[in-house]
């Protein structure tokens, strides 16, 4: 079994606890406007990776993630769009005893019967989802992302009915994401959600601009500066995260 994978990173710090080995798969449906891995939106790009040639890496850090309750994250691009390839490399990660974390915005999720039958398959290998809600407006969030949240919210809630641990994060981008109504409707919303482990706040950055000017793609958001602390600390309040 291969995947079309965009890239690897063998230390992450930040998609999931302890160290990660973070497999960044090729392909997503979003054009999210601040997107850092434009680049990973091509669904014929990237290159393919067997399960057993990433298996094999992975095996060279396994102390450090088993020393830092750290494990395996894929993240993307949008995981989902290869569940078949999800599947088997997950599986492989608990025959050694890896964690297993997966990083989604949902953007792919369906309830096509023969969607579910594998994804039922796949959460019976996965540890964590890491839930990316980018907007609780729908407008709002097809103007951010191209996209209806319809879909999205049904994923967060299926994981939910299935008791699969999950933590979310939102992105924090000044005068798009950061209203207090929508912030507060964000918060209602994951306060329905029974397997919430963590809420997490992203600051909107611009470190991915350059993949943008080096794609030719006019980047959406020139000229929106990242959110201050205070920003932060404001949204941390209205979606009830302990300082």
């Amino acid at each position: 079994m291969e995947g079309r994978i965009h890239s690897v990173e063998t230390s992450g710090m930040v998609d999931g606890p302890g160290i990660r080995y973070v497999i960044f798969t090729q392909g997503c449906l979003l054009r999210c406007q601040y997107c850092h891995n434009p680049d990973s939106w091509d669904l014929g790009g990237g290159e393919m990776r067997s399960v057993a040639s990433l298996i094999e890496d992975i095996k060279k850090y396994t102390p450090y993630m088993k020393h830092s309750n750290g494990g395996v994250t894929v993240s993307g691009g949008e995981p989902l769009l290869q569940l078949d390839f999800l599947i088997e490399l997950f599986k492989e990660c608990k025959k050694i005893g890896i964690h297993t974390t997966i990083d989604s915005s949902g953007g792919c999720y369906s309830n096509s019967e023969s969607f579910q039958e594998k994804f039922t398959e796949l959460l019976a290998n996965t540890n964590l989802f890491l839930v990316d809600l980018k907007h609780i407006d729908d407008d709002k969030h097809r103007k951010l992302t191209g996209v209806s949240n319809t879909h999205i919210l049904e994923f967060a809630k299926k994981l939910s009915d299935e008791n699969v641990p999950v933590w979310i994060r939102h992105v924090l981008v000044p005068g798009i994401s950061d209203d207090e109504n929508d912030l507060t409707n964000l918060s209602t919303f994951i306060s329905t959600l029974n397997n919430v482990e963590k809420v997490e706040i992203l600051p909107y950055h611009k470190m991915g601009i350059y993949k943008w000017n080096e794609l030719g793609i006019t980047y959406p958001l020139e000229g929106v500066e990242s959110p201050t602390e205070a920003q932060v600390d404001r949204a941390k309040k209205l979606l009830n995260i302990q300082q």
